[in-house]
């Protein structure tokens, strides 16, 4: 094809293949389904759905340039755009940078033509050019002829006489010669200087918009002065505008008070020893792997109830915060990392509550590197958004923790980009968060406030809102992203670690990488991670005070052994260990005799057994079985009927409603396990016997739900296409084209009409089929599929044979069978269409 494209499709024809690829992957909702030719691709771009979610994802400069083509005229020439763009004097860093946001525009099929005569799509400019209703980001308000318009011819004579030009014969001469005054520098200077100063000061305050404003039934000399000239003209009953071309003059010709060409700096940075930063990433990864762990131990027993609605009440998020030692807020972001990584779920029962999952089992047996794979991985790719926890949503209801309100699909997105952000600084740099929001909002100024179609948010000076952090959800992201890394290991001391530099890395070069893209990045990460964790040590340091410091982090069969036989008082660099009564006794219950006990601390001890601890082993081991505890409703067996005597004479049994039965027997009204906790609670230390008299050890069991997957991401918007698709997706386009641009020979029958299917008899079809196949032609028809969808196709016959065509289908680039009952028609081909 030659000449100027007249429209959007013949310039998709005219691209490469590799520039449809580049729009394919720039706009995959394009994809959705494939379109059959270049036709269907630029009606579809030209969608207000699809140029919405394009436009959302311009950056601030792209914007800006889309925003200067709105209001310029249509076809636009280049040396105009760039003179809306960087105003009367010209700006260097805007003119470096146009030809890219142009080339960026065009790619993205939001701009067509050549450089001569620049068009943006009818959406977009829909979308951009300023309105009463809907004010453009520019600050610019409508043409003189738009403000004009229905205005009597009268009104316009004796306003282009006002602003001393002769009078014309007719509305359109006079609106073209006031716009004439207002484009021209010179003749616009002259007119402005012969304006009282108040009227200037009110040009002044709509220059950069809004441009509308109030007048009363008589106005004032001064504002009188403007409407008599055209400068300021009526916009309704009581309202006026100031015209575009007399701001434009105004402000020196620039469409944005401020261009952004170039995205702002990541500064201040404060550089920091690589070391440094990531052996304190690997602390806090190591902290964050015990936070995560004692979260799984505090829920072992199954966690709390569901609530109707889902997710976690207040009272147990409360809980779980005491039991972390953290504050509500944290809690519900480890919370929220267990859910990701498919730790914690709803066991799906009646009575539906939250517990640990069996993968939560196999992850507490995996070595803390790659333990600390699975988090990040599985926070990387997260959609769900912690910091929502505690705010109300649309219908003003609280968002709970673990709740299915919490999904925030641009969440994967951000990360991403906020980490690559510091990646790309040098290793151990850091700079504040407000440099990395600042960054994140130019890249992408339309996402956080998710604009309403047809309504671009705009601030007070015309340049497009750049919303603070508490309106902005992408700039409540990035906050988040930060302070959660921080909180994983993945930065530390505000930098990126080397591991986190590896977490975000991708072989792709995608935006959207795969989950097993994802996983693989993440294990690089954790062996890089690895050699600085701290060793798991296997032993103990008894104290007189009866404590245990454990220097380190613990080996999980001691940790877990310890665990049992005593409380854990404070945690940090040292862990200390409290040994009790009732911690003792736990031990005990849970089978452990006391030499068992005596031998364990001896051989995990790199100090004496204290003489105190073993002391309060041997008490309690004394006490502990002198009383049994069986089912009757419940019974207390004791061979010392004197101690069962004084039991019945203690007021705080009484709610036990004992009585004797023997000597050595007394039976309750109550059910073991509340009579087991009644006489613990009084300074005895039962223990529960079988049926058969033995006792029981009773170590409890963990509760688990059954089996679950880490809840799915929620996307953001359709997928990134792979390469292959994205060729195929091409080859359909191309294909599908030749078959509805190709040119046909005449046939005998009347042509069908432009889109249609062509029409013959079956003989017709069966001869010119057979002709096909003897001088190897291709041929264009129209067929009907099973589900009766029709389409044109263009076909090179191989074989006819029992009322079956077998030929290569240009349209689908392979060989393929069709019944020839359901070929409406067939037409041949100019020799040199195909």
């Amino acid at each position: 094809m030659t000449g100027t494209p007249r429209t959007l499709a013949e310039e998709l024809r005219t691209r490469t293949d590799r520039g449809l690829v580049g729009l394919l992957r720039a706009r995959p909702d394009l994809l959705n389904p494939v379109p059959g030719d270049v036709t269907q691709l630029a009606t579809r771009a030209g969608t207000r759905a699809s140029v919405v979610r394009a436009v959302e994802r311009l950056d601030r400069f792209v914007l800006q340039t889309a925003e200067a083509l709105a209001v310029a005229p249509d076809p636009c020439p280049y040396e105009t755009l760039g003179a809306l763009m960087g105003g009367d004097a010209g700006d260097p860093a805007v003119a470096a940078e146009l030809p890219r946001a142009v080339a960026e525009l065009r790619a993205q099929a939001l701009v067509w033509g050549p450089d001569d005569r620049l068009r943006l799509v009818r959406t977009a400019r829909e979308l951009l050019t300023p309105s009463p209703a809907h004010p453009s980001p520019t600050g610019l308000g409508p043409t003189v002829a738009e403000a004009m318009a229905g205005m009597s011819p009268g009104r316009l004579q004796e306003i282009i006489g006002g602003a001393g030009l002769p009078a014309t014969h007719d509305p359109v001469t006079a609106v073209a010669a006031l716009t004439s005054l207002f484009a021209d520098r010179n003749r616009m200077a002259a007119l402005l200087d012969t304006a009282p100063a108040e009227s200037v000061a009110v040009l002044d305050k709509l220059l950069w918009g809004p441009p509308y404003g109030a007048v009363t039934d008589r106005p004032a000399p001064h504002l009188q002065w403007l409407l008599d000239r055209g400068l300021l003209i009526p916009a309704g009953a009581r309202n006026v505008v100031l015209p575009r071309e007399a701001a434009l003059h105004l402000r020196g010709g620039r469409a944005h008070r401020t261009p952004e060409p170039v995205p702002p700096a990541l500064s201040p940075a404060t550089e920091r020893d690589p070391q440094l930063v990531d052996n304190a990433a690997a602390s806090q990864a190591f902290t964050a792997l015990a936070t995560v762990e004692e979260l799984l131990k505090e829920w072992d027993l199954g966690g709390p109830a569901v609530l109707r609605a889902g997710g976690m009440s207040v009272r147990d998020l409360k809980r779980t915060a005491t039991a972390l030692d953290t504050t509500e807020q944290l809690a519900a972001f480890w919370l929220e990392l267990a859910y990701a990584a498919g730790l914690i779920a709803s066991d799906g029962e009646a009575d539906e509550r939250f517990a640990a999952t069996p993968a939560a089992e196999e992850w507490l047996q995996l070595p803390d590197h790659a333990r600390w794979a699975e988090l990040a991985a599985g926070w990387l790719a997260a959609t769900r958004a912690p910091g929502i926890v505690g705010t109300a949503d649309a219908k003003g209801r609280a968002l709970a923790a673990l709740g299915p309100h919490l999904d925030r699909s641009p969440a994967p997105e951000v990360r991403r980009r906020a980490l690559a952000l510091l990646a790309a600084l040098p290793p151990g740099t850091a700079v504040p968060a407000s440099a990395v929001l600042a960054r994140l909002r130019w890249e992408r100024p339309l996402r956080g406030g998710a604009p309403v179609a047809g309504q671009l948010p705009a601030d007070g000076d015309g340049a497009p809102a750049a919303p603070g952090p508490a309106d902005d959800l992408r700039s409540r992201l990035a906050q988040w992203t930060l302070a959660e890394a921080e909180l994983l290991g993945v930065t530390g001391r505000g930098a990126l670690a080397t591991h986190g530099r590896t977490l975000i890395e991708c072989p792709s070069d995608s935006a959207a990488p795969t989950p097993a893209e994802t996983t693989a990045a993440a294990t690089r990460a954790a062996a890089l991670l690895a050699p600085l964790l701290p060793e798991p040590v296997d032993h103990v340091l008894l104290q007189a005070d009866l404590t245990a410091v454990a220097p380190g982090p613990l080996r999980r069969p001691l940790a877990e052994a310890l665990g049992v036989l005593a409380d854990i008082e404070s945690k940090g660099g040292a862990t200390v260990y409290r040994f009790t009564p009732g911690s003792v006794r736990r031990a005990l219950d849970a089978g452990r005799s006391a030499a068992e006990l005596q031998e364990f601390l001896a051989a995990h001890s790199r100090t004496p057994v204290p003489q105190p601890l073993a002391y309060l082993i041997d008490d309690v081991a004394r006490k502990h079985g002198q009383l049994r505890i069986g089912a009757a409703a419940a019974y207390v067996r004791c061979d010392d009927d004197a101690l069962l005597s004084e039991i019945l004479a203690d007021r705080r049994a009484a709610a036990l409603r004992l009585r004797r039965l023997a000597p050595t027997v007394l039976a309750a009204q109550t059910s073991p396990d509340q009579l087991l906790d009644g006489l613990r609670a009084m300074g005895y230390a039962p223990a529960a016997e079988s049926a058969a008299g033995d006792v029981l050890i009773a170590r409890a069991d963990s509760y688990r739900t059954p089996p679950r997957t880490a809840p799915a991401p929620v996307p953001d918007g359709p997928p990134s296409p792979d390469p292959t698709l994205l060729s195929a997706a091409v080859r359909a386009i191309r294909a599908g084209d030749l078959a509805a641009t190709a040119e046909r020979k005449p046939v005998q029958a009347p042509a069908p009409a432009p889109g249609a299917l062509p029409r013959t008899t079956s003989a017709e079809t069966l001869a010119t089929m057979q002709a096909a196949v003897l001088t190897n032609s291709a041929l264009w028809i129209g067929y009907v599929n099973a589900d009766g969808a029709a389409s044109q196709r263009v076909i090179a016959p191989v074989r006819v044979e029992g009322g079956f065509v077998t030929a290569y289908d240009h349209t689908s680039d392979e060989v393929r069978t069709y019944p020839l009952h359901r070929i409406t028609g067939v037409a041949e081909l100019a020799d040199d269409s195909v």
